[in-house]
């Protein structure tokens, strides 16, 4: 190739490039700062400053080391279950099930390193049951994959119904067989579990934050690289844009359904390494709290994207940690309020703003 045809394409794909950024970085913002003027809005109607308000949030997270703590411990679970959902709405798919995807993972997880001696070394015992958490999850999600693989049911309906199944058969089996008395949790794990952040860094002393979010971070790039740089990846996403065409262009619709459910309930069930290695050593009734859920808040702001899931994820675990800061000063729920008023932004300006930008270049390009 000719250095003049070498210039000549940088040329072409340099604007290609940046309407890519623009498109991935500029709606989410203007969502988000939309989101912080209602929430201002919301903040002088309870009379307080929103400046104090926002001051105290960023305090009690990002202004130190036990809220920064707090804040990482968080978002590794959002970042397992928002992948999760990023990877099936990429295949077309709406997993609402990574609440239960999440708790299957984390109880399997918690079965591992009870089965396993007292004695085992961490290098056995932590990719043994990370590998569990990711079978459990997976377990999970193969139901409703293949559901609609075969019989083409809706996914939505099917895992709606499995989170209430999946979490009270693990409820009955920890209360009837498995539980510390007096409590609703398994017996503590004694094989080599993850380690803490603050084993490593003492100012997070005190915090949950365990390495687990090296694990969710490495993940999230090879999600990246799937979804991105492989075939099956690419069949995955032409699925999601038009199954009719991509079934014309000879993908398996049914198969490539069936392994984003498998690939979307691991990712789900990886999250629950964070609870059950990295910071209590057993498994809980109600561990997830919500996060599956959230997971999708944080797939929908992130663009369903991995970059921006892991930004989205710090994002809204920066809300609900500094929910407890500011609670003092306004309603607890008011973080709530503002996490729904971040996902309605996004559902109303991304859209328009997306459109806004593609008609600038257009003019532009006339």
């Amino acid at each position: 190739m000719s250095r003049a045809t070498g210039v000549r394409r940088a040329s072409l794909l340099a604007p290609r490039t940046r309407a890519l950024l623009e498109e991935a970085l500029v709606p989410p913002l203007v969502a988000i700062l939309l989101a912080l003027v209602i929430g201002d809005l919301l903040i002088l109607a309870v009379g307080q400053p929103p400046g104090q308000v926002y001051r105290l949030l960023l305090a009690g997270t990002w202004g130190n080391a036990y809220g920064l703590g707090q804040v990482l411990f968080k978002a590794t679970t959002l970042v397992f279950t928002g992948l999760a959902v990023a990877v099936g709405l990429r295949a077309g798919l709406f997993n609402i099930g990574a609440e239960s995807q999440l708790a299957a993972g984390g109880f399997l997880a918690a079965l591992v390193g009870l089965a396993l001696p007292a004695g085992t070394p961490g290098l056995i015992a932590i990719p043994l049951a990370t590998l569990a958490a990711a079978l459990g999850g997976a377990a999970a999600g193969a139901v409703p994959g293949a559901l609609k693989a075969r019989v083409g049911a809706h996914e939505v309906i099917v895992t709606i119904m499995l989170n209430f199944i999946v979490l009270a058969l693990l409820n009955y089996i920890v209360a009837a067989h498995l539980h510390v008395p007096e409590t609703l949790h398994t017996p503590e794990i004694h094989a080599g579990g993850v380690a803490r952040l603050a084993d490593l860094i003492p100012a997070f002393h005190g915090s949950a934050a365990n390495l687990a979010i090296l694990v969710a971070i490495g993940v999230a790039a090879l999600v990246g690289w799937y979804l991105f740089r492989t075939r099956a990846g690419y069949d995955l996403r032409a699925v999601g844009l038009q199954p009719a065409a991509a079934e014309y262009g000879g993908v398996d619709v049914g198969r490539v359904w069936l392994r984003a459910f498998l690939i979307s309930g691991a990712l789900a069930g990886l999250g629950g390494v964070n609870f059950v290695l990295g910071y209590k050593r057993y498994y809980e009734e109600g561990f997830a709290g919500g996060a599956g859920f959230l997971g999708i808040a944080v797939a929908l702001v992130g663009r369903n994207h991995p970059l921006g899931v892991v930004l989205a994820a710090l994002f809204f675990a920066t809300l609900s940690q500094g929910g407890l800061a500011i609670h003092a000063v306004v309603p607890k729920q008011m973080v709530e309020v503002l996490q729904a008023v971040v996902i309605l932004a996004v559902a109303v300006t991304v859209p328009e703003v997306r459109r806004l930008l593609r008609g600038s270049r257009g003019r532009t390009d006339a």
